[in-house]
């Protein structure tokens, strides 16, 4: 199924990417430091602090970016370990289908 979505559908190329680890400065430089350097644009964020953790929600737009999910589910695993939170991204069409009600 989404290998039928075209290109030029931007909501067809949207992930969501979660952070949630403890609150530090940086994390979302971190995290859009990776978006951005593939070419990802983030369309909107929310995040809150829950005691000392910080979660945070990201849409962001692939329809610029080469990158594919794996390489880039990596690249965030990466930069999460690396600044001590966990990072992951799904495509929209995924989060929604398993948080429908």
């Amino acid at each position: 199924m989404l290998s039928k979505i075209k290109k030029e559908d931007p909501k067809g190329n949207r992930i969501i990417v979660t952070v949630i680890g403890p609150d530090k400065v940086g994390i979302i430089a971190g995290v859009a430091q990776v978006l951005a350097s593939n070419k990802i644009n983030i369309l909107d964020i929310s995040q809150t602090i829950l005691q000392e953790y910080l979660v945070m929600v990201m849409v962001a737009d692939m329809s610029e970016s080469t990158k594919d999910m794996i390489d880039l589910k990596d690249k965030l695993a990466e930069k999460g370990r690396e600044i001590g939170v966990r990072i992951d991204a799904q495509h929209e069409d995924v989060f929604s289908f398993m948080h429908r009600i």
